[in-house]
């Protein structure tokens, strides 16, 4: 008997749980705690520009973008997947802004696509699509093929290696052998023939760790910090027993806050295209990371409600977001990313120097 479906409507399983209990807000921690409230602009009561003249357009990919911000990976195969992905590539296209899905273990090992298709690369003709696989996924015999597959399934313009190991550590079905996982990426940088993207997926990418990973040749870091979505909390509110809950609930603030990862690593990796995402709440958040060194922001599970909307309230959404990241530049005198770079970031805890 073949095992293969029975793995696969497993897998289904758990991805609907995680959704439902992301929608529920079971895994997302407090606002205050995200590690941007800490942060305050320097005002400019002088900005000496016309708001509607500010430049919020970057390149990425070889492709021009309208706002530095990123669509980030969401949602892994559940069974509304193929709505919500529908929903966010339709958006990405308006807004002119990179599209990442979840992963695609699901739709490369099950008998459901959940709509990664290459109807995906049909409705997000201008900007980037990226592509998606667990880390755990690369140590499989396969696990080039695996990668070749999804960037092909979709055909996208780079694949994102997600990062998850303390989430894999509190599933009683994780994958925990993550030996060789270092070796398996630099082959497939090597081999791949598209740019590599390494995302953590809510704890934070350490400076050492991302220099690894730059030394392994990878094309971008995202650095999925703490503050936004905690995967140990959502494990610990999916445990099936009091034991498996009682192991996870310690990890729910685990992490490196989202400023901290973003800052260390664009100091040690000053030519590293960068990714800031975990606890972008607002555009406020978004000009905050770009100004410590983010080239773009990342949002997920704030955007998840309007994805099962429709695509107008994704794109509303965001239009609201690229606002708010206007209205920072134009308050602290930014005339574009660039400038916005460069303005004063004054700090409550001496972190982060002005």
């Amino acid at each position: 008997m073949d095992a293969k479906p029975e793995m696969s409507a497993a897998l289904q399983i758990r991805k609907e749980s995680h959704l439902d209990l992301v929608l529920a807000g079971a895994g997302i921690v407090p606002a205050t705690r995200n590690g941007f409230d800490a942060l305050r602009f320097e005002h400019c009561a002088l900005p000496e520009l016309d708001l509607a003249d500010i430049d919020l357009s970057t390149q990425w990919l070889g492709k021009r973008l309208a706002a530095p911000l990123l669509i980030s990976s969401m949602t892994g195969g559940a069974l509304r997947a193929e709505r919500i992905n529908h929903h966010l590539a339709e958006a990405a296209e308006v807004l002119r802004i990179p599209f990442g899905v979840g992963s695609q273990r699901v739709s490369l090992e099950g008998e459901s696509d959940s709509g990664l298709t290459q109807r995906l690369r049909d409705l997000t003709p201008s900007v980037p699509l990226l592509s998606n696989i667990g880390a755990a996924q690369l140590i499989d015999r396969k696990g080039i093929d695996i990668a070749r597959r999804a960037l092909d399934t979709i055909r996208a313009d780079a694949l994102i290696v997600h990062f998850n190991p303390l989430q894999e550590a509190l599933q009683p079905e994780g994958d925990t052998n993550w030996r060789g996982i270092l070796r398996a990426l630099e082959q497939l940088v090597q081999r791949l023939g598209a740019p590599v993207i390494v995302k953590e997926v809510g704890a934070g990418l350490s400076a050492a760790t991302a220099r690894r990973l730059a030394d392994a040749g990878v094309a971008a870091v995202d650095v999925a910090g703490s503050g936004g979505t905690s995967w140990a909390a959502i494990e610990a509110a999916r445990g099936a027993s009091d034991r498996q809950r009682a192991i996870a609930e310690p990890f729910a603030d685990w992490g490196l806050p989202t400023p901290r990862a973003i800052a260390s690593v664009r100091a040690s990796l000053p030519d590293m295209f960068v990714i800031g995402s975990g606890g972008i709440r607002n555009g406020v958040d978004a000009a905050k990371a770009i100004r410590l060194g983010a080239d773009l922001v990342g949002q997920a599970a704030g955007i998840l409600g309007p994805a099962l909307d429709s695509t107008e309230a994704v794109i509303e959404a965001y239009k609201i977001t690229i606002e708010q990241l206007r209205i920072s530049c134009f308050c602290t005198g930014a005339a574009d990313l660039q400038a916005l770079r460069q303005v004063s970031l004054l700090s409550s805890d001496g972190i982060f120097p002005s």
